[in-house]
């Protein structure tokens, strides 16, 4: 789907602000309400939003510690990475996985209680997973910057 200067705008009021009105959001791009409601709608039916979520603040919720866990598999044949994918979507700890280049196969961003939380889940978890050859981890000592807005590009005129 090409986007146009206007699509851009509403991608970047929305990732900002998910709740806002469509009135105000028609405002703000200064087109009526109408035609903003069927371009919101025709980037959700594209899949150019994918879907709209509350950003949490962890420590209020309970979550101290993240980490990042580079994985090592010991086979690289196709049935084995599926099994591994398909068994670390179902960890709920594990918000975001990567398939990578480099020494490791895969990098995981892990959330957890505090430390001692993290230790159960690479014992009880992690550890069991597929085909892991080795596990490399880099806590995270504090948060510089954390964006969830990506910079998008529309037409240029």
């Amino acid at each position: 789907m090409k986007l146009d200067n206007t699509d851009v705008k509403i991608l970047d009021i929305l990732q900002n602000n998910g709740r806002i009105t469509n009135a105000e959001l028609a405002k703000r791009i200064k087109i009526s309400p109408p035609p903003t409601a069927e371009r919101v709608k025709k980037l959700e039916n594209a899949g150019v939003i994918n879907r709209y979520a509350a950003i949490v603040d962890p420590e209020k919720v309970g979550i101290e510690s993240f980490v990042f866990v580079e994985v090592t598999l010991n086979r690289h044949v196709k049935d084995s990475i599926n099994k591994f994918i398909r068994t670390v979507k179902k960890i709920d700890e594990i918000l975001e996985c990567y398939h990578v280049t480099g020494e490791g196969d895969f990098l995981l961003k892990v959330a957890t209680c505090n430390i001692k939380g993290y230790e159960n889940l690479v014992i009880n978890k992690l550890t069991g997973l597929p085909n892991i050859l080795h596990l490399k981890t880099s806590v995270v000592l504090s948060t510089i910057k954390n964006e969830t807005a990506l910079k998008i590009k529309g037409e240029t005129k």
